[in-house]
């Protein structure tokens, strides 16, 4: 029926090229590494651009859902109380198992009603498969007037493939977020076109610099080192374009909101 000569896509369960996983942010030289990453990481850099202020701020209960390796958890006001969540499978599909993190079955949360004031939700919407079932939940463990913080890619390649299910718009996320139960949303834009091109050059970079799989790898590795002077170039424009004002592209998103 289909006589194109190309993969189907909708098979796919792997990637060809994978950034590293975040490390455990508890040592001196996983926290260098973090630090180094986020150079080389314009999503991250973008994130923790954005979350610093507001978590630094952030009082009462804090809950992480979905929250990995916790990488933003170091911003978070040392005051307030931390809890982190995530799915029993996580290690599975997305290669995270971190002490600390409450690891569920099923559809529920294991988190009692209204007693979370910061609910902090980093890059996990689009994983998941029905996103109004997870703000339902994120509103019933959130009190009343409490904060919740998204962020979510919008330029960005298709990662842990297949559990990789959206991209969002402004106008998607207010309407999920109105139709179920929050206020005052808020969606600022990470990075702007400039920020786009130039993670897409250094997308198209590192993949010599950090070889995954066989073949090649050391003549890979030796393009990679001679372009290297190009990616900390093109890092540095990247990282000076998160300050200017966003157009019609960007990284992804950052969120705010209130429960009602």
């Amino acid at each position: 029926m289909y006589a194109l000569a190309r993969r189907n896509e909708a098979l796919r369960n792997d990637e060809h090229w994978a950034p590293l996983p975040f490390a455990d942010l508890t040592t001196l030289r996983c926290k260098l590494i973090s630090r180094i990453r986020r150079v080389l990481d314009l999503q991250a850099a973008s994130i923790w651009r954005d979350l610093k202020s507001p978590l630094s701020e952030a009082t009462g209960t804090v809950l992480d859902v979905g929250a990995g390796a916790q990488p933003y958890r170091p911003l978070i006001n040392p005051d307030a109380t931390y809890g982190a969540i995530d799915i029993a499978d996580a290690r599975e599909r997305f290669g995270y198992d971190m002490p600390g993190t409450v690891y569920f079955s099923g559809n529920d949360w294991p988190v009692a009603d209204h007693t979370i004031d910061v609910l902090l939700a980093t890059e996990t919407l689009e994983h998941v498969a029905d996103p109004d079932a997870f703000l339902v939940r994120a509103r019933r463990v959130l009190r009343d007037d409490g904060r919740l913080i998204l962020t979510v890619p919008f330029a960005a390649r298709w990662h842990y493939i297949p559990h990789d299910y959206w991209r969002f718009t402004p106008s998607a996320l207010r309407m999920l977020l109105e139709r179920n139960g929050f206020t005052d949303v808020v969606v600022f834009a990470r990075g702007n076109e400039l920020t786009v091109a130039c993670a897409k050059v250094m997308a198209l970079i590192l993949p010599f610099l950090l070889p995954q799989g066989e073949g090649l790898s050391a003549l890979r590795r030796l393009i990679g080192l001679a372009l290297a002077p190009l990616l900390v170039i093109v890092a540095l424009i990247g990282q000076t374009s998160l300050g200017r004002e966003s157009g019609d592209d960007c990284l992804g998103y950052t969120v705010f909101a209130k429960s009602s």
